[in-house]
């Protein structure tokens, strides 16, 4: 399970650290892919493959599902941890996600999302102020 916010920085390279606690999880491989809201998704194989073959499973007889297909799976790339528990985010992906220096590092129980720290922040702003009206939304669900 991945849980909690953790602030790191991107260095020259591209290598981002994967906190700590959630290396050992991760030691198998991860698979990075573009996010909705302009963050990137980072899976464990495992999960992965569920969400792929979820997704393959959906009609591409609609524009829609073919695009969102096309968004995760076409942008995704399966990546190891190096020795010193990081990855390289690939170029592409910290345009797509606009990821400069300073990034986040969000657990969201069975995936990580990677976010350009503004971004992050102002996201995370916006939602606090509108918790209450998200939450009597969800209720109806």
């Amino acid at each position: 399970m991945f849980i909690g916010e953790y602030f790191h920085t991107i260095d020259e390279k591209g290598r981002i650290a994967i906190p700590t606690k959630f290396r050992s999880q991760l030691a198998e491989g991860v698979v990075i892919t573009r996010g909705l809201d302009n963050c990137l998704f980072l899976y464990t194989l495992e999960e992965w493959k569920n969400l792929a073959d979820k997704l393959s499973k959906l009609s591409i007889s609609k524009a829609n599902t073919r695009a969102f297909s096309r968004l995760m799976l076409a942008g995704a790339m399966d990546l190891q941890l190096d020795k010193q528990g990081r990855i390289i985010l690939p170029d592409y992906l910290r345009k797509y996600a606009e990821i400069k220096k300073k990034a986040v590092i969000a657990g969201l129980f069975n995936r990580l999302e990677i976010w350009d720290e503004g971004k992050w922040e102002k996201y995370k702003t916006t939602t606090e102020k509108t918790s209450e009206s998200i939450a009597e939304a969800l209720e109806e669900l």
